[in-house]
């Protein structure tokens, strides 16, 4: 499993007002890619031509969002043609990882495999929750539930694009 260059950090929900701010709902644990004066690369699913470089002129929290004006972006319509366009980063500025831990983009698409080699399914989903993430595995219409949890993700291969998992009685 080949890893992308580019990891999303958070999406454009909408505009806020008439000058054109666009609400940002951040994917990253810290907000510090979202500073002032930062350059955000915006990528437009639907435009389908790569990423566009935008300069934050002001951030600020807003209820769990933020709300960032951005340079060039002058108006409500600006700002509404952005909503749904994700905010990536280049894989080379993210700081780099503890031990155990992993970027959610490279866990989707593992297999998931028992230590009985039973195969569950792929990750189609990660759901963050207060005390830990849980992983949804779906195979030809069946779901399971899996804790991130070391007791449970017994092994993680980002590279094979596999992960083994000791699933607790009832799961």
């Amino acid at each position: 499993m080949e890893k992308s260059e580019l990891l999303v950090i958070g999406k454009i929900t909408g505009a806020h007002g008439i000058r054109g701010a666009v609400k940002i709902h951040p994917f990253a644990e810290t907000e510090a890619f979202f500073a002032n004066g930062r350059e955000l690369l915006v990528r437009r699913p639907r435009a389908g031509a790569g990423e566009k470089a935008y300069r934050i002129c002001r951030v600020r929290p807003h209820k769990r969002l933020l709300l960032a004006d951005l340079e060039g972006v002058c108006d409500c319509t600006a700002a509404e043609a952005l909503a749904g366009a994700e905010i990536v980063v280049r894989r080379g500025e993210l700081p780099g990882l503890e031990e155990g831990t992993y970027y959610w983009q490279d866990l989707y698409g593992l297999s998931v495999y028992t230590p009985q080699n039973h195969f569950l399914g792929t990750i189609e989903e990660i759901i963050a929750t207060g005390s830990n993430d849980v992983y949804v595995v779906r195979n030809a219409g069946h779901e399971v539930l899996v804790p991130a949890l070391a007791t449970v993700v017994l092994d993680v291969d980002v590279e094979a694009g596999t992960m083994c998992v000791d699933l607790p009685e009832g799961l």
